[in-house]
C-alpha cells in the first residue's frame, strides 16, 4: 500500500489556479486518521456488552490507541481507501451471585493488529486478555469472546463501509453507482464451471445446503437456510444471500453477492447435479450478473469468483469428503 502524500506525481495533476478540482477528476487525496480515531471511539467507548445477563456485566470502556494510516484518494470520482490499522480498547467485566454480591470484577483488553483495505472482505485478528485468569474470571473472558467480540468486529465492518463510502469525504463526492440490472450485460460476466465428484449427487447437494458442514471444509462461519427464501451467509459473511429455488439432489438457485460488490448487485448462482453413472456426480454451475469491478474499482471480480468456486468449496469437498476422482 502507497505510504499517504507519496502518490506518483505522474498521475497527480497539479491544481487549478483557482483551486477546483472538476469533478473530482484528478486525484484528491484526503489524510482520514484523526476521523478513523474520532470514529472507532465514538463506536466502540461505552458499548455495553451484557447487562446482567447470567450475573454478568461486561462494557468496552474506550478507545486506548489507534495506530498506523489511513486515506481516501478520489480519482474521476472514483473511491480508492487506503488504511492499515492497528487499535487497542479497554474493557470492564464483572461477576456477581444471585444476592448481587460481587465475585470478580476486573479490566482486559481488546487488541485488533491489523486492519488493512487489502483485507476488506475478511474479519481482523482480534485478541482478547482479561487481568483476572481465576475460574469467575475466565468465565467472564468466555463471555465477552462469545458476545462482545461479534460486537467489535461489527463494529470494524461499519468503519470499513465508511471508508469504502469515501470516508470523510462522502459528502462531497458525486460516484457514479452501479446500478443492478436483470441480465448480463456491460459491466456483468457470467462464471461457468462443470466439476465431477465421486458421489451420489444427494450427498453433494446436503454438503452445499449444510451449515455445519460447511464450517468444516471451509473453516470459517456460515449460516444456511435450508427454505426457499430463507437467507444464508458463508466465509464469515464474506457472501450472502437467498435462496430462490431447492430441489433436493438435483438443482440450488441462489441469489449471491459479495460484501465488496456495489449497493444492491446480486448475482444468481444456479447448480445442477446429474449423476451420469453409478456413484459419480456432475455438477453444473452457471452464475450471470456476476459485476466486473468491485465497489473499490478492482477489475478482479469474475476471476476470483470462479477460483473461489473451484479451490475453495469444489476442491475443498474433494479434499475433505473424499470425492475426488
Amino acid at each position: 500500500m502507497a505510504k499517504y502524500g507519496e502518490g506518483d506525481k505522474r498521475w497527480i495533476v497539479q491544481d487549478r489556479p483557482d483551486g477546483t478540482n472538476v469533478h473530482n477528476w484528478h486525484w484528491a487525496e484526503t489524510d482520514c486518521l484523526e476521523w478513523s480515531r474520532t470514529k472507532l471511539s465514538d463506536s466502540l467507548s461505552n458499548l455495553t456488552i451484557l447487562s446482567g445477563e447470567g450475573n454478568l456485566f461486561v462494557k468496552i470502556t474506550k478507545l486506548d490507541k489507534l495506530e498506523g494510516e489511513a486515506y481516501v484518494n478520489i480519482r474521476k470520482g472514483k473511491i480508492i481507501p487506503g488504511y492499515e490499522l492497528a487499535l487497542t480498547l479497554s474493557w470492564e467485566g464483572e461477576a456477581k451471585d444471585d444476592s448481587g454480591i460481587c465475585l470478580s470484577k476486573s479490566i482486559g483488553k481488546i487488541e485488533i493488529p491489523y486492519i488493512s483495505d487489502e483485507n476488506a472482505d475478511e474479519d481482523p485478528e482480534v485478541r482478547v486478555s482479561f487481568d483476572d485468569d481465576g475460574v469467575v474470571g475466565r468465565r467472564i473472558k468466555e463471555a465477552f469472546i462469545a458476545k462482545g467480540k461479534p460486537v467489535v468486529l461489527e463494529k470494524v465492518r461499519e468503519y470499513v463501509e465508511s471508508m469504502a463510502r469515501g470516508g470523510p469525504c462522502k459528502e462531497e463526492l458525486e460516484v457514479k453507482k452501479v446500478a443492478p440490472k436483470a441480465g448480463a450485460g456491460e459491466g456483468f460476466r457470467t462464471v461457468k464451471l462443470s466439476e465431477r465428484f465421486r458421489c451420489r449427487a444427494v450427498d453433494l447437494y446436503e454438503i452445499l445446503m449444510d451449515e455445519n458442514r460447511w464450517k468444516g471444509f471451509t473453516q470459517s462461519n456460515a449460516k444456511i437456510s435450508r427454505e426457499v427464501g430463507g437467507e444464508f451467509s458463508i466465509f464469515d459473511g464474506s457472501v450472502t444471500g437467498s435462496n430462490v429455488e431447492l430441489k433436493e439432489g438435483k438443482l440450488i438457485v441462489q441469489k449471491w453477492r459479495f460484501g465488496n460488490w456495489p449497493d444492491g448487485v446480486f448475482s444468481t448462482v444456479k447448480l445442477t447435479f446429474e449423476e451420469p453413472e453409478s456413484g459419480v456426480t456432475v455438477v453444473k454451475l452457471v452464475q450471470t450478473d456476476v459485476p466486473e469491478e468491485d465497489r473499490y474499482g478492482n477489475e478482479t471480480v469474475v476471476e476470483n469468483t470462479e477460483r473461489g468456486w473451484r479451490d475453495l468449496i469444489f476442491q475443498r469437498i474433494r479434499a475433505i469428503f473424499g470425492f475426488g476422482l
